[in-house]
């Protein structure tokens, strides 16, 4: 099994998730659940990696598509150099931001990646992914490693990538045991509208099936 590259001078994560990570606030999510990790649909930050290039770009049009394999869907327009970089190397991480990183998010989605390192611009800490090229951005409380399943028509002409995840991550702080509990607002998930306006996510309500009577 070929390591995974150390970026950064940081000590990498496990080529799988079977071992304990470098940080006690990643730990591995069961691929069965890595859509719990973008099922109430929060923004995510999707980082890329191509031929010595990166990129992080911010993106709500994003979505869960199934259990097993799990597979998400993403819209990713053609101008971007996010798109360049995930058409070079076929993979990408959907980062799960929270609170405390919604200005950061407004600020990388308001900028092109063509223009400045987002990386550089934003002083963006990241961790390596365990079998993608794409970084993990640092404090952010979900990451799912994914792979483009290659369809050519929906690229082009709707923009629309549908990958496979082959590794998630979550902070433990705010999701186990398959479920998040948002019970410390600044690790909360966000939702954008428009304008710098954003969502945090709000309460839990849990529902029982009526009975018929």
């Amino acid at each position: 099994m070929r390591r995974p590259r150390r970026i950064l001078g940081r000590k990498p994560l496990p080529a799988n998730q079977t071992g304990q990570p470098m940080h006690s606030h990643i730990q591995p999510v069961e691929l069965t659940k890595a859509y719990r990790l973008l099922n109430h649909g929060p923004v995510t930050l999707v980082s890329s990696a191509a031929a010595g290039q990166r990129n992080v770009m911010a993106a709500s049009w994003t979505m869960p598509l199934d259990f097993n394999p799990p597979k998400v869907a993403l819209v990713i327009d053609k101008s971007t150099l996010t798109r360049q970089l995930i058409e070079q190397s076929g993979e990408l991480v959907l980062n799960v931001p929270c609170r405390t990183q919604a200005g950061l998010t407004l600020a990388v989605g308001s900028a092109s990646g063509r223009e400045h390192d987002k990386f550089s611009a934003h002083d963006i800490s990241t961790l390596p992914a365990s079998k993608v090229g794409a970084p993990l951005i640092a404090g952010c409380i979900g990451w799912l490693e994914c792979r483009i399943v290659n369809e050519p028509h929906n690229q082009q002409a709707y923009d629309l990538f549908v990958a496979e995840v082959v590794a998630a991550w979550a902070d433990p702080r705010v999701f186990s045991n398959g479920h998040w509990h948002f019970d410390q607002p600044e690790r909360r998930s966000i939702h954008y509208v428009a304008g710098g306006v954003f969502f945090a996510t709000g309460e839990e309500i849990s529902v029982k099936p009526e009975t018929t009577r």
